[in-house]
This record gives C-alpha cells, sequence and structure tokens, in this order.
C-alpha cells in the first residue's frame, strides 16, 4: 500500500508498513532498541492500531484503513532537554500546514498535542523520548490525523473527508504529509526555536479569548497567553499568569 518515499530528504525512506498492531509508537519504540540502530526518519504505520494510546492515557480509537496512525523516529540528540516540548510544536504545525494545502481552513492547536478544526478534533500527537545520560538518544513522534472516517463514536470528532466531502488516497496523501513534517524538522534542527515559538502561538487554540477551566478540581476563567519555552500552558488568572502542566488543567468551554 505504501512505498518509499521520492519527495523527502530522509523521513520515510525506511518505511515498515504493519497491517494491523497494538501501538505504532510502541513498535517504534521497540526498533529503536535494536542493534544495529533503525534508520533516523524511520516511519512505521499500520493500517489498523488497536491499541493506539494519546495524552494523559487516553486511548487513540479509529476506523480500519480509513486514517493515518503512524510513528516517525528520530534522532534527536542535538536538541536540549528542556526544549522537548517544541516536538510537539513542530509536528503540530506541520500537520495545519498539510490541513490547510488540502483546503482545510480554520485548524487550530490546542495545548499539548491536539490539532482542532474549529471545535472540533481531527489529530492528535503522542512524542515519546529515550534518553541517553542527560540527552536525548531518539524520539518517537505517534500522529494520528483523522482522514477519511465520516463516522465517529464522538461528536467533537471530525476528519479531512467530512470537511472537504471527498476522500483522499492515503498512499499519496502519505508523502505529502512527510514533507511537511520533514521541512518544521529541519527548522527545528537548525536551532529556529523562536520561529517555531511565534508560529504555534499564532495557531493556539483559545488564545487571547476568555474561557472556563479546570484545575484541581476548581472552575475558573482565564484567558490562554501562550506556552512557555518548558511546553507549560500560560493563563491569565485575575490578572495574574499562571503556569500549568499537561496534568494540572482541563479545558471547559
Amino acid at each position: 500500500m505504501y512505498k518509499i518515499l521520492a519527495s523527502t530528504v530522509f523521513l520515510g525512506k525506511n518505511l515498515v508498513f504493519m497491517p494491523e498492531c497494538h501501538s505504532t509508537n510502541t513498535l517504534a519504540q521497540q526498533l529503536c532498541q535494536e542493534t544495529p540502530p533503525v534508520a533516523d526518519g524511520t516511519v512505521v504505520i499500520t493500517s489498523n492500531q488497536t491499541a493506539g494510546r494519546g495524552q494523559r492515557g487516553n486511548t487513540w480509537h479509529v476506523e480500519p484503513g480509513k486514517n493515518f496512525t503512524f510513528s516517525i523516529i528520530l534522532n534527536t540528540s542535538f536538541l536540549a532537554i528542556q526544549h522537548q516540548f517544541y516536538l510537539n510544536i513542530f509536528t503540530s504545525l506541520a500537520i495545519k500546514t498539510y490541513l490547510r494545502s488540502k483546503g482545510c481552513e480554520g485548524v487550530s492547536i490546542k495545548w499539548p498535542n491536539d490539532l482542532h478544526h474549529k471545535s472540533s478534533k481531527i489529530g492528535g500527537i503522542l512524542v515519546e523520548n529515550q534518553l541517553s545520560g542527560n540527552r536525548f538518544s531518539s524520539s518517537v513522534v505517534g500522529i494520528g490525523l483523522n482522514v477519511n472516517q465520516r463516522q465517529f463514536e464522538l461528536e467533537s470528532a471530525t476528519s479531512i473527508s467530512l470537511i472537504l466531502d471527498r476522500e483522499l488516497d492515503l498512499a499519496s496523501e502519505l508523502e505529502i504529509l512527510l514533507h511537511a513534517i520533514e521541512i518544521r524538522y529541519f527548522q527545528l534542527r537548525s536551532g529556529d526555536l523562536d520561529g517555531l515559538m511565534r508560529d504555534y502561538l499564532q495557531a493556539l487554540h483559545w488564545r487571547n479569548e476568555v474561557h472556563t477551566f479546570s484545575s484541581k478540581g476548581q472552575s475558573f476563567t482565564g484567558i490562554i497567553q501562550g506556552v512557555d519555552p518548558a511546553g507549560r500552558l500560560v493563563v491569565q488568572v485575575d490578572n495574574k499568569e499562571q503556569f500549568f502542566d499537561v496534568r494540572e488543567i482541563s479545558y471547559d468551554h
């Protein structure tokens, strides 16, 4: 179904296709432990992921053969540990660029790792890192993107097909998407953290809007100001900035 990509420099030159697997991230992590190590830019992709993982321990359910569920193995030894959230940043920006190229306007990045079309979730990211001492040895970037699925258990989900009212060819679209991801990855590798953060903040869901959130069992009104370099969400509450890690805050309405 999928072939070795021609338009990328290194992403997808080694492509591992599994008709079915529990989790592409888990399989990719296992490949990272092999000797010799798997090639940088290896893509592990499946048509049917039966136990996909999301942020906060959530699961990712998709209809077999309809969507993208894949993981990218990257040599991220160049990246300082305190900058690990930039892996989420470059990936989400690349997916947003891809979606816009398809004609999906109104896409935003919902911190920390979701892609939304207006108020509906269209994709998600799960980054898992491997360390060697105090440096990264490699990172696995897992991506789930709703492409051709048209019915969902959750009303808050959508897909490219629902937005555009047409189906896409997954094999050809994978090459386009990975090309977009590679461009943003090279931006990260070149050290352009300021440029990545600037673009991320411009795309951030609910930024500069008044909304209701929950933290530690309490509901409150706040305004998302942005994200700090460590990846914490910055919310203005009662005219003061507060900083929240991934499990410390949830979006209400």
